[in-house]
């Protein structure tokens, strides 16, 4: 061998080392002693705050400091309890709404309510007063308040919303939905191994092992965020355990199918896991650094919740990798051959040279049929691809704030019973923050918009240098009328000589994310290209090839958004909240390239002895079952994130769950192999593969590695 392959030789040597195997196992378990307490305090690191946060730069959120520096004591989020009789109010429902506005206020931030706010129509009140204390307290008293609500005259219907009743709707639907997940996670996971290795023993050491993988994961992730200042929400805390038991299993699944591969053709299991290991890990290697570097692109985004996703994916991405090429391959070998039972590999000395491709019938008539007629399969391919684009059709970006959960929550039905007998905008006004000598001006000119339904008296800083106007919208504050209406606003107020006037608010919030998102999309996704692409031409040492895969998984990529459209459509979540596109696109060509990687790589190394026709067939022959289970396993482990409450993770386990099974079975299957098979060597330039003057090798070469210690 040469000398730049031994390091490689080593590591192939280690894990399945008669000694060294006991020491990784021992390893581990001393590293999961001290990872698995760390683990558990992932939920305590949480910073949900920055799910919905927006760069410093963005004009809301400079509203916000300037509101919390200028009105440091009425920053505590607003509740709003809404009280509807449809049949007009009577004296015990104004009775009711006293009794109540008495009783909260030991709950309001300064200790008093204003009077309620009737509808026009009479047949509605609103107590608005802003919730005191810090987040415990806030809880135990929305708790109390909607216990109070409950308690009302009958047919009177009450409600509590605003940024208070929501904040609370949000910790209730996500209690407990981390062991869930979890838990989802790991029954899918081992239901789908149980049905591929169809042994009672072989499927519980890939699950524990990408378990302790998640563990380790965690533990890291913990650490990055207690001292490290790494930004960790529930968004990407769920992410992380999907990727970590959807990667780590496809790791598992291509080294456990290689090493049944050399089990046949070695006598010893710790040489057969040795030539296992080394002829895989390159694969797996460049798996999961394409994965970890595309994931690591996202720290070049803006938007706060889409930057962190990246390091937190990225760490549970490396975590996979290292249990799945040394953890993994030490249990393996340290159980043996019966693990397999009742389908034990034997070792045979006609397995030496003997083609495994005969043990793959169902793919190699696949392999068959693409192989006779390349052109036609690949141009009915990707026609069906492009037919498919078209349901992208159904979706629309904007995902409006009543839509975000599953399933009915009070905050949601109070702010629809508030539209009905209010003007749309009465509860989330634009607010506009103003230097106090400029008040009337300002005032003046946010009147004059169209689409501003009033405009509140301007209410003065402690410090008297700025005040803070309420404007209410005419129309619904998520609606594009609204939008609209703070665009023109801005520029009316901006307007304005020596005001220093800014416009924040939740439609305003909306404006500014949109931009944010905008952006993040004109420079990740151009980034996430660059990187696969690179990491492509490294491996393969061509160019044709590495255009042609990220191709394909772009065109993966659009037509998977098309069948997300018709299955979001007909499941009614075809509104997508605006950091979708920009995740899934991410998830999608990274976790896709995976498998034309592990096709790709294998046909190199095919091309090598059997040329490029007969090597580009064989490796489709004997990688397609492997990497069809992988592809199930992934796009089932995605899918596992529908259990929890949130429209937009139903939205991304339907993007990336659909997305990877067009890549598992059309794009990985038939579109590049027969595209491969189309251009023939060409496929390889400028490799020696390319070149007429290559001759490949006339036997496939049966591989030694010593064993290490």
């Amino acid at each position: 061998m040469t000398s730049h392959n031994e390091p490689r030789h080593r590591l192939a040597g280690l894990a399945p080392g008669r000694r060294s195997k006991y020491a990784l196992l021992v390893f581990w378990l001393v590293l999961i002693a001290a990872a698995g307490p760390l683990a558990i305090k992932l939920t305590e690191v949480q910073d949900n705050d920055s799910l919905g946060a927006l760069p410093a730069t963005a004009e809301a959120s400079r509203a916000v400091e300037r509101a919390e520096e200028a009105f440091p004591d009425s920053q505590k989020p607003l509740a709003v309890a809404v009280y509807v009789r449809e049949s007009g109010l009577t004296d015990a429902d104004h009775a009711k709404v006293d009794a109540d506005r008495a009783a909260f206020a030991r709950y309001a931030d300064g200790g008093q309510l204003p009077p309620p706010v009737p509808s026009e129509d009479g047949q509605a009140l609103l107590l608005s007063f802003p919730v005191a204390g810090d987040a415990d307290q806030r809880a135990e008293a929305v708790a109390d308040i909607k216990g109070h609500l409950e308690n009302a005259p009958t047919e009177l219907r009450t409600a509590l919303t605003g940024p208070a009743g929501a904040e609370d709707d949000v910790f209730d639907a996500f209690a407990g939905m981390d062991t869930t997940l979890l838990l989802a996670t790991a029954a899918t996971v081992a239901l789908l191994l149980l049905v591929t290795y169809r042994s009672p023993a072989l499927w519980l050491i890939p699950l524990i092992t990408v378990a302790l993988a998640n563990q380790l994961a965690s533990a890291v992730v913990y650490l990055l965020a207690r001292h490290a200042g790494l930004a960790v929400d529930f968004q990407s805390q769920s992410i992380l355990t999907v990727l970590v038991f959807g990667v780590g299993v496809d790791y598992a699944l291509l080294l456990i199918a290689r090493y049944r591969e050399e089990l046949r053709r070695h006598a010893d299991r710790h040489a057969a896991m040795a030539v296992a290991l080394r002829r895989s890990i390159g694969a797996i290697g460049a798996s999961a650094a394409t994965v970890a570097i595309g994931l690591l692109c996202l720290l070049a985004a803006d938007l706060p919740s889409t930057r962190g996703l990246g390091p937190v994916g990225a760490v549970g991405i490396a975590a996979a990798f290292l249990a799945m090429t040394t953890l993994l391959p030490a249990v393996l070998v340290i159980f043996g051959r019966w693990l397999f039972w009742p389908f034990v590999p034997q070792y045979s000395p006609d397995a030496v040279g003997l083609d495994v491709a005969a043990e793959h019938g169902v793919w190699r008539r696949i392999a068959g049929f693409v192989g006779r007629r390349p052109r036609p399969v690949w141009l009915g391919t990707a026609t069906v691809l492009v037919a498919l684009t078209f349901g992208i059709g159904n979706l629309s970006i904007g995902m409006p704030g009543d839509e975000s959960f599953t399933k009915e929550v009070g905050s949601v039905t109070g702010q629809r019973m508030i539209e009905a007998h209010y003007a749309s905008g009465t509860v989330s006004p634009a607010e506009i923050l103003a230097a106090a000598d400029s008040a009337d001006q300002v005032v003046a000119a946010a009147r004059t918009v169209p689409g501003v339904a009033e405009v509140g008296a301007p209410e003065a800083s402690p410090d008297g240098r700025w005040v803070r106007v309420a404007a209410v919208l005419a129309h619904t504050p998520d609606s594009d009328a609204a939008l609209a209406t703070v665009e023109r606003l801005r520029a009316a107020v901006h307007a304005v000589p020596g005001a220093q006037a800014l416009v924040g608010g939740d439609t305003a919030y909306l404006i500014d994310e949109e931009r944010t998102v905008g952006r993040d999309n004109r420079v990740v996704v151009p980034l996430v290209l660059a990187v696969v692409f690179v990491i492509l031409v490294l491996l393969l040492r061509a160019l044709v090839a590495p255009l042609l895969l990220l191709a394909s998984v772009v065109l993966s990529y659009v037509a998977a958004m098309g069948a997300a459209g018709l299955v979001l459509d007909a499941m009614g979540y075809p509104k997508l909240f605006v950091g979708i596109p920009l995740q899934t696109f991410l998830f999608l060509v990274a976790l896709g390239v995976d498998y034309t990687i592990f096709l790709a790589t294998r046909a190199r190394e095919e091309t090598a002895r059997l040329g490029h026709r007969h090597g580009v067939l064989h490796a489709l022959t004997v990688t397609g079952g492997v990497i069809t289970s992988a592809g199930v396993v992934l796009a089932a482990t995605f899918g596992a994130l529908s259990v929890l409450p949130l429209v937009p993770s139903v939205q991304t386990a339907v993007i990336i769950g659909v997305g990877v099974l067009l890549d598992t079975f059309l794009i990985r299957s038939l579109l590049v192999p027969a595209l491969a098979l189309d251009l023939g060597p060409r496929t390889w330039w400028p490799s020696a593969l390319a070149r007429p003057a290559f001759r490949p090798v006339a036997a496939p070469p049966v591989e030694r590695i010593p064993v290490g210690p």
